[in-house]
């Protein structure tokens, strides 16, 4: 295990030292939150990549695939067709906003007053998605060092903040374009056909398992649905992701540096179920699906490349958990603390030193609610049912229904969010109603303030079309540095 442990340690010293070098870089809040908006296509899609497949896409994928066989791929499957639905349709639009949030974005559709509570379910669907996230680093740490829970979650937890807040998204897109490295040699190159030749093959694995593990809708169509419905549509609306978008260094490159990020998924999610598939017949009988990718990796790899894939599933964990810090700290940064003072968030090199502390801040608060939480299931359900619930509606009503309104926006996110809760707590956290229902409310609720209030104000839908074109944004001059590819 010395070669495993020496390779994972060089990993983990090489995202502080991006850490360090993004700081030098960051000297302004663009380059601080969105990487001054100067992203390539090369780098643009690996960072997008990394940031969508966490630990819930290869740890529970892999899980996925040994419970229900290659239909388990339909989770990551969803998040892939979300990001291309995203890129495809909407994300030029999106960068050609230069804002940095998603309340921003509401507030120039609406006229304001729409950002305060929208930046408040924003940052519980963030905060929740860094705690799982964080919560991973237990299970990953505990395979490498046997180190006790709460001691790996302040270590992995620790890293990730260190570097975060030093470089902010410069330096979390470094560290994403290695990890996207090291997940694509880790699991697609080493681990996938390592495990497919251990179980003896796709015939040998079709002859020991039953026929429903082969059936690409075994895990059962409500089932999709709900992924669809939590996943694909999350992906359209989540800060984490806009967060990326916003580092695009044109509107084409985040439309097609993010398709290839999507169809990098799709590849991604059948990996996932293939190796869970093949570790059902090597293990039958494990305790915990959850168990599988571990087991596979500490039993069936050579020193060396196990280190390497427990790098990746540590680099899938950490990307995720990144993202989804700064996305929270920026939106309680911008949207909620700033709007609460009664000024709004500018002053480019001022911003910085805020930005870095919120980092800090929301870090602290993520580790010490990774340590008292449980249930990591349920408490990602309760982030995507908010989101999904309560901020899917207005936000892309805004984008395709000009008669949408401000008080409609408001009702829908208050309706919304309030449906999702009272759901979970009549059906159950993980029940399928909640989001469902939710969403019709959201809708209804959208629709029927709009219609009964006064349409939106004609300059504030001439400024917000000129801004989806392109113009009229405080940003468009970018200083004169090379673009990264």
């Amino acid at each position: 295990m010395a070669i495993d442990y020496t390779v994972i340690v060089v990993y983990l010293l090489g995202m502080l030292a991006m850490g360090w070098w993004g700081m030098r870089r960051a000297k302004s809040k663009s380059e601080f939150l969105v990487a001054g908006r100067r992203l390539g296509p090369a780098m643009y899609s690996g960072t997008m990549a990394a940031i969508v497949l966490g630990g819930a896409s290869t740890i529970g994928g892999v899980g996925l695939g040994y419970r229900y066989g290659l239909s388990g791929a339909w989770m990551v499957f969803t998040i892939g067709l979300g990001l291309l639905a995203l890129s495809v349709f909407f994300s030029a639009r999106i960068a050609r906003l230069k804002v940095y949030t998603v309340s921003e974005m509401l507030d120039l559709r609406y006229g304001g007053r729409a950002g305060v509570i929208s930046g408040v379910v924003m940052w519980a669907y963030t905060l929740m998605l860094a705690v799982t996230s964080t919560i991973a680093y237990a299970t990953i740490f505990d395979v490498l060092f046997d180190l006790n829970r709460t001691v790996a979650i302040v270590l992995g937890g620790s890293i990730v903040v260190a570097y975060s807040t030093l470089g902010g998204m410069w330096s979390i897109t470094l560290t994403d374009m290695v990890q996207f490295v090291v997940k694509t040699i880790g699991v697609l190159l080493l681990l996938l056909p390592i495990a497919v030749v251990k179980a003896g093959g796709f015939g040998a694995m079709r002859d020991q398992l039953p026929t429903s593990y082969f059936d690409p809708l075994g895990i059962g169509g409500e089932t999709i649905f709900t992924y669809v419905l939590i996943y694909t549509f999350g992906m359209l609306i989540g800060q984490d992701i806009w967060q990326r978008v916003f580092t695009a260094r044109s509107d084409r490159t985040a439309k097609w540096g993010g398709t290839v990020a999507g169809t990098y998924c799709l590849a991604y999610a059948l990996a996932g179920a293939v190796i869970g598939t093949a570790a059902k017949v090597l293990y039958p009988d494990l305790g915990s699906a959850d168990d599988a990718f571990a087991t596979i990796v500490k039993d069936e790899l050579p020193v060396g490349v196990r280190g390497l894939v427990l790098a990746a599933a540590l680099a899938a964990v950490m990307s995720t958990s990144s993202g989804a810090l700064i996305a929270c700290a920026t939106v309680a940064n911008n949207d909620i603390w700033s709007r609460l003072r009664g000024r709004a968030a500018d002053g480019e090199r001022d911003e910085v030193a805020g930005n870095r502390a919120f980092i800090l801040i929301m870090g602290v608060g993520v580790i010490a609610t990774a340590i008292a939480l449980n249930n990591v299931v349920e408490a990602l359900t309760v982030a995507y049912n908010l989101l999904v619930g309560g901020l899917l509606v207005p936000i892309l009503g805004g984008l395709l229904w000009k008669r949408g309104t401000v008080h409609g926006a408001l009702a829908s996110v208050t309706v919304g969010g309030l449906a999702v809760l009272g759901l979970m707590a009549g059906y159950g956290i993980l029940a399928n109603e909640p989001v469902y229902y939710g969403l019709l409310a959201s809708l209804a609720a959208y629709v029927a303030v709009s219609l009964a209030t006064p349409a939106t104000d004609a300059a504030v839908l001439a400024a917000w079309r000129e801004r989806l074109a392109g113009r009229g944004a405080p940003e468009l001059v970018s200083e004169p540095v090379p673009a990264p590819q």
